[in-house]
């Protein structure tokens, strides 16, 4: 005979397949009640939604429909417990599978997606105010910051404005942090296909590619087109001037919609890139600061239509996408085999001086016309390379690469002069820079000689300090 248990609706039926009929525990909202399509196709209905109404808050509805439909039909078992045993029925249909994560209201991401850009921005902040603000009430916001993509009625949030004194003045933006997950969302689904064909001389910004990646490429350029330093060559070091600051938005806009063509992420990109932070904002820091940066280096001085705000990741993103366009020219159109860039400084090398200016003189003239910005002439050089190559803090010199002596100096400083409990972090950082280079043990013995008097031991191999006993 059947066997029929009698159970509280509190908890969940043993009988019921799981894989069938999941469970769905979760409080009401004590405001206005959410919409069911806010929600990935994983989860079941909210209690307190209009499918389970007679629920209270923390009961259990074992026997709740999922709105997940799988993709491809297969078969599905059910059981029936009996006193003999299970007896098994199979029948053909769809399966509601708990692990979907596709969008299941054609929204052309799902909440996994947006759980992992939230994830991806949280990496390196999560002590900070806003984002421990964010993940409070991190399943309300990824809801409502989901149904506002969707409908296309997302604003921009208010940025913060402060200055940074090292290694020189900037003005820095900083979006909220709801913001940033947007950014981390658009980056995640757009940047694939401009990665995929961004010139190997690029770098910064890019996964793989920092400062080590463009130091070594470079080495490797000089030393081929020197022969291993028996050949007397020549390069030229171009920066361009303001150029976060001068980016004409109509510009990069124009590059963007050739690559993105899915209506909601064209949409979607225009918003980021467009929006104005200086209609809302608030400054951080002390006031007096706003005054050391240069006023041409402002952004609140800016035109309309024109600037990126320097510390978000989409604007670094999208100044890669726009001097993708000066990489196309100097590869293809000045035909430079020896060519390398990082964000908007940008070294060539050649045997012939006088190739290299005339290089210079399309530069002065292309960059303005195509790009909107100017080169600075007074950091555009143009010497052997015998002499030294300074780029990206190293210095490329015959048989060796070395950090760059100004940074050392200010590492050296900086390490006497900052509070006890920040000796640690800086310290290990600033030996990690310095032993990038290939000959660096010199540096490496000065740093370790100032953070020796600061009380803390080493390795014997000079790469890391330890925390000083308590």
């Amino acid at each position: 005979m059947t066997v029929k248990a009698i159970m509280p609706v509190r908890f969940m039926n043993p009988v019921e397949p799981l894989g069938t009929s999941p469970t769905a525990m979760r409080t009401t909202d004590t405001g206005e009640h959410l919409q069911l399509d806010l929600w990935s196709g994983a989860v079941s209905g909210l209690i307190g939604t209009q499918s389970n109404l007679s629920l209270r808050p923390g009961d259990v509805d074992s026997s709740a429909t999922r709105r997940t439909r799988a993709t491809t039909p297969s078969s599905r078992t059910s059981r029936t417990a009996t006193a003999t045993g299970t007896t098994r029925t199979t029948s053909f249909g769809f399966v509601l599978s708990a692990d979907s994560s596709a969008p299941h209201d054609g929204a052309p991401f799902s909440m996994a997606d947006l759980v992992h850009a939230w994830l991806g921005c949280e990496r390196h902040k999560r002590q900070t105010h806003s984002a421990k603000a964010f993940r409070s009430y991190i399943e309300r916001e990824l809801c409502l910051l989901r149904a506002e993509l969707i409908s296309q009625t997302y604003v921009p949030g208010r940025s913060s404005c402060f200055v940074v004194t090292h290694p020189k003045p900037r003005e820095i933006w900083a979006a909220d942090f709801r913001d940033r997950v947007v950014h981390q969302l658009l980056y995640n689904a757009i940047a694939p296909r401009f990665l995929a064909s961004f010139d190997a001389g690029s770098a910064a910004c890019i996964p793989g590619r920092g400062t080590l990646y463009a130091a070594k490429r470079l080495e490797h350029q000089v030393r081929s087109i020197t022969q291993n330093w028996s050949r007397r060559a020549f390069y030229l070091k171009c920066d361009l001037a303001n150029f976060f600051v001068a980016i004409d938005k109509q510009v990069l806009q124009a590059e963007l919609h050739k690559k993105v063509k899915h209506p909601f992420w064209r949409w979607l990109a225009d918003t980021v890139l467009m929006h104005d932070p200086r209609t809302d904002f608030r400054l951080r820091g002390d006031p007096g600061l706003q005054d050391m940066v240069p006023g041409h280096k402002r952004l609140v001085n800016a035109p309309n239509e024109t600037g990126l705000p320097i510390g978000n990741l989409s604007s670094q993103f999208f100044a890669n996408v726009l001097l993708d366009v000066l990489d196309q020219f100097c590869k293809h159109q000045l035909k430079a085999r020896h060519y390398g860039r990082y964000v908007d400084d940008f070294i060539l090398l050649h045997e012939s001086p006088q190739q290299l200016n005339e290089y210079l003189q399309r530069l002065t003239a292309w960059l303005p016309e195509r790009l909107g910005v100017r080169l600075n002439p007074s950091k555009t050089i143009l010497q052997p390379i015998d002499r030294g190559v300074d780029f990206v803090g190293h210095v490329i010199k015959p048989w060796r690469r070395t950090t760059r002596k100004r940074t050392v100096a200010v590492a050296i400083k900086r390490l006497r002069e900052m509070p006890a409990e920040e000796v640690f972090t800086a310290g290990n950082s600033y030996l990690g820079l310095a032993r990038q280079a290939s000959h660096s043990h010199h540096d490496q013995a000065q740093l370790m000689n100032v953070l020796r008097k600061r009380g803390h031991s080493f390795k014997p191999d000079l790469t890391k300090i330890f925390r000083k006993a308590a």
